[in-house]
């Protein structure tokens, strides 16, 4: 996939993001609905990037973390 193809999708599922979250948490504080939103992404998108091997962990200089 170039780049385009991934600039897409990421705004597709943005998109997708705020209108589920509108729908889903009518009832929830919205700090709550925000925390449980990133550790959603954070659960998807760290075994995404290590899938991809893009760059090793260990690579990662301590200022960066």
């Amino acid at each position: 996939m170039n780049w385009f193809s991934w600039a897409v999708l990421s705004a597709l599922f943005a998109g997708l993001t705020a209108v589920l979250a509108k729908s889903g948490a009518k009832d929830v504080d919205a700090n709550l609905a925000t925390a449980f939103r990133t550790v959603i992404v954070v659960a998807v998108s760290v075994p995404l990037a290590l899938w991809t091997n893009s760059q090793s962990l260990r690579s990662i200089p301590a200022t960066a973390w």
